[in-house]
């Protein structure tokens, strides 16, 4: 047995190029998992940048100078979330406050309509049975309204951390992008020399994550609208809410989908009741997760879906339970960064394949 872990490991890690990409992802991980807390204005500044860096390079082929492209950027950046801040969050916040008080009216309705179930089908439901499965509904929403309210007062008094924020996540964006060159050969200073493994997977991954991040920005901002747009014309309550909610769910594939059909339906539920306009909205919300689902996630994601279904919620799972919502967000592209690594090791079955494919 000994013999056999021996010879597995001589395989695997007799390369020093594959030595070095190992402890440099076993340092990464352990870094942001243990001071992910401390370091999260870095790694979102990193994020953003990430994210502007390709508009920084359309400035610069239009003849821009480095610094003055990433000055434009992060100005426009932070015109952007001022006016995301100022003038769509504070609506969203008050839809939210609102629906919050709501949910008692809504479970007194679905109490009664429940309790009368007994009365109009005595032979298929249970009278007790109903009763016990209001009760557990009532407490399990009510205390997690609670919850609600609390978590969102208590974001809203976190000024300081707010406040941090506003001010060292663009100033570090800024240098980020104005000093890229000089960061980056400063980082290759700390690096071992024996790193081609590591540059042959980082120059493909850099591309795919470059690609991922974008698109689901754009993901986003395009659901978002579109059920905003689609609820507000049907005229159901809390549209603004509900299509941004709806377009936030698109970051866990799969269940957020699922997740937010929920709220959804029970929100229409309660304002129109079994009718036309209910039937109504509910066909096109489902015309446009159809078309989410079939013709803009291929398009912007066609590398990502060459990921197994389960290997994505698998790691959405496990990166989402490390990291929470960067988790969640990067679950594809760790994902797929994985399967760059496992393909691309000495001694893999896959070690001649080009990074990226079966």
């Amino acid at each position: 047995m000994l013999e056999v872990l021996l010879s597995w490991y001589r395989r695997r890690f007799s390369d020093p190029n594959a030595v070095t990409l190992f402890w440099l992802l076993v340092g990464g991980f352990a870094v942001i998992y243990f001071y992910g807390d401390i370091l999260a204005p870095v790694l979102a500044a990193m994020v953003i940048a990430y994210l502007l860096e390709w508009f920084v390079q359309r400035l610069l082929h239009l003849g821009l100078k480095r610094k003055s492209a990433s000055t434009l950027v992060v100005l426009l950046f932070i015109g952007l979330v001022l006016l995301i801040g100022f003038g769509i969050l504070p609506t969203v916040f008050r839809q939210g406050m609102t629906l919050v008080k709501e949910v008692p009216d809504m479970l007194t309705h679905a109490t009664d309509y429940l309790q009368k179930l007994p009365q109009r089908y005595p032979d298929l439901v249970d009278a007790s049975l109903v009763d016990s499965i209001s009760g557990v509904i009532q407490d399990r929403l009510l205390t997690s309204s609670g919850m609600l309210v609390s978590f969102s007062f208590t974001s809203l008094m976190n000024l300081a951390v707010i406040l941090v924020y506003m001010v060292l996540v663009p100033l570090l964006i800024f240098f980020m992008l104005k000093d890229k060159d000089s960061l980056l050969t400063m980082t290759k200073r700390f690096l071992p020399h024996n790193r081609e493994l590591v540059t042959r997977v980082w120059l493909e991954m850099n591309t795919q994550i470059t690609n991922y991040i974008r698109g689901k920005v754009i993901h986003i901002l395009v659901v978002s609208a579109v059920n905003y747009v689609t609820f507000a014309v049907m005229g159901i309550n809390y549209a603004l809410l509900l299509g941004i909610a709806v377009g936030v769910s698109v970051l866990i594939p799969y269940i957020g989908a699922v997740a937010v059909t929920i709220p959804v339906t029970v929100v229409a539920l309660f304002q129109w009741g079994i009718s036309s306009e209910f039937a109504y909205l509910m066909l096109a919300y489902a015309i446009v997760q159809t078309l989410d689902a079939n013709l803009l996630t291929p398009l912007l994601f066609s590398e990502a879906m060459n990921l197994h279904p389960i290997a994505i919620i698998l790691a959405v799972l496990i990166f989402g339970g490390l990291w929470g919502f960067w988790g969640v967000f990067f679950a594809i592209p760790l994902a797929t960064l994985v399967k760059a690594v496992v393909n691309s090791w000495p001694g893999s079955s896959h070690a001649e394949t080009p990074i990226g494919t079966y």
